[in-house]
């Protein structure tokens, strides 16, 4: 599955502008990301991901590969449901697999269709809105979708960084 997804900072006016769009509040959610770095390939350089992330009783592993075009996020993602996020620490630990950093952030959820539009306050950095959605051949299509919602928002200036890579810039 390719993840489409383009994120901005927000300003106070967004969620207004996002309402007048006609979406549906879903949700808010916690989230505690964990990430992991592995000493025989950099992330960093491979523009990779591996992460487990904890939100309001649920666990997921999530990989994340490298970003498809020079204007989002899109990207190649597999996740998996897990019971028990403890033990799949463990286990990455006993693979070599180090805990890099954690990300942590309050997320508010809005549906356009099978678009979300997801307002974030991630510690340490502030808001931001991230636009989102799934494709697979057809995320060329969906990327434009997602594009054509951020400019309607009047927020053309996107973010290719991942949370965890702002963070590590602003320390």
């Amino acid at each position: 599955m390719i993840e489409i997804e383009v994120k901005a900072r927000c300003r106070p006016d967004v969620l207004d502008a996002v309402r007048a769009l006609g979406a549906v509040y879903l949700a808010a959610e916690n989230h505690h990301d964990i990430y992991f770095s592995c000493s025989q390939r950099d992330f960093r350089k491979t523009d990779e991901a591996l992460r487990i992330r904890i939100k309001e009783g649920d666990a997921q592993l999530t990989y994340k590969g490298p970003k498809l075009d020079a204007e989002t996020k899109s990207r190649e993602e597999v996740t998996v449901k897990l019971d028990d996020p403890t033990a799949m620490e463990k286990i990455l630990a006993s693979l070599g697999f180090i805990h890099a950093a954690d990300v942590k952030k309050h997320r508010y959820k809005y549906a356009l269709g099978d678009i979300i539009l997801a307002f974030d306050e991630v510690e340490g950095l502030g808001t931001f809105l991230e636009v989102e959605t799934i494709g697979n051949e057809d995320w060329k299509a969906k990327r434009e979708e997602v594009l054509r919602i951020m400019s309607r928002l009047g927020l053309g200036d996107t973010i290719r960084k991942s949370y965890l890579e702002m963070l590590e810039e602003s320390t």
